[in-house]
């Protein structure tokens, strides 16, 4: 079998592929917005939500090339997500993955229209896929679900609204798993969906997913204290700068990382019976592994 960090890799590129092809045909007079739109896609990443969807359906044998629209569709939501989340009415930064962030590069109004592009061009891409009718209803719905107000945007407006107040644990969960897990969990059932998990499976792995996005969040949270900006590539301890609540806050460092490990051994035992499964078993402890 292929080790973690080459199969990663290898699922990797097939999204870089991909993504390179979206808005190079733009019209003259939009080319330069065209332009925008690519700069926050160039500024690379992790890819992790497309990969995990990639991963997931490559679990029940799906090709790559039936779910790369939908996996990139979800990046396009995580990245909008970042050129909203970077303005000036939100966390305020200048820096993501090492670059300029758009609203310093272009000027907030036009990152604004960046965002809400990236966002509307998602689920064009979601609507194209080759899946089956039944499974395009299926994961544009896991989408949406995911990307709005019962999830990634609800999320962002909790956290946005409590900042400098004292929260109670319950909230913060509640933050986390709809700012972050919610489309780290959406990810899993799309790829489970688009492989044709039975049921059965999908709430194993939707458990995954959960548990796996509450990972992620709390090893941010860390990194956001123990990083540098070099490693980052944005900005360390903005959460305290805006005076958020975080695992850290909460627990200390050395307890953020139990939480953290624990919530690696939940996911490993959701998919203890998930057959092919042993790729998703590193993810889920890269996850706390990384260092960006």
């Amino acid at each position: 079998m292929t080790d973690f960090k080459s199969y990663y890799s290898l699922k990797q590129r097939s999204v870089e592929a991909h993504l390179s092809r979206l808005f190079t045909d733009a019209p003259p007079h939009l080319a330069p917005f065209y332009r925008m739109m690519r700069y926050p896609i160039d500024a690379g990443g992790k890819r992790l939500r497309p990969v995990l969807v990639l991963m997931v359906n490559d679990t029940f044998g799906g090709a790559d090339a039936s779910v790369l629209d939908t996996a990139c569709a979800l990046e396009l939501i995580h990245t909008y997500s970042l050129v909203h989340d970077d303005l000036p009415a939100m966390d305020d930064d200048e820096l993501r993955r090492g670059k300029p962030t758009v609203h310093i590069r272009y000027g907030e109004g036009n990152a604004i229209l960046v965002g809400d592009a990236l966002l509307t061009y998602a689920f064009s891409l979601a609507a194209r896929s080759p899946l089956s009718d039944s499974a395009v209803r299926a994961v544009t719905g896991e989408l949406a679900d995911a990307a709005g107000c019962s999830g990634m945007v609800g999320g962002q407006f909790l956290d946005l609204c409590n900042e400098g107040s004292a929260i109670a644990f319950e909230l913060l969960t509640s933050i986390h798993a709809l700012k972050t897990g919610a489309l780290i969990r959406a990810a899993v059932r799309i790829g489970a969906v688009a492989g044709g998990a039975d049921d059965d499976t999908l709430t194993a792995l939707t458990r995954y997913g959960e548990a796996i996005g509450l990972a992620f969040q709390i090893q941010d949270d860390i990194l956001d204290v123990t990083s540098d900006t070099a490693s980052l590539g944005k900005p360390v301890g903005s959460d305290e700068k805006n005076d958020k609540s975080t695992y850290v806050k909460f627990f200390g460092l050395d307890g953020a990382q139990k939480k953290a490990a624990a919530a690696v051994d939940a996911a490993l035992e959701a998919i203890a019976s998930c057959k092919g499964a042993e790729q998703l078993t590193g993810l889920a402890r890269y996850i706390i592994e990384r260092r960006s």
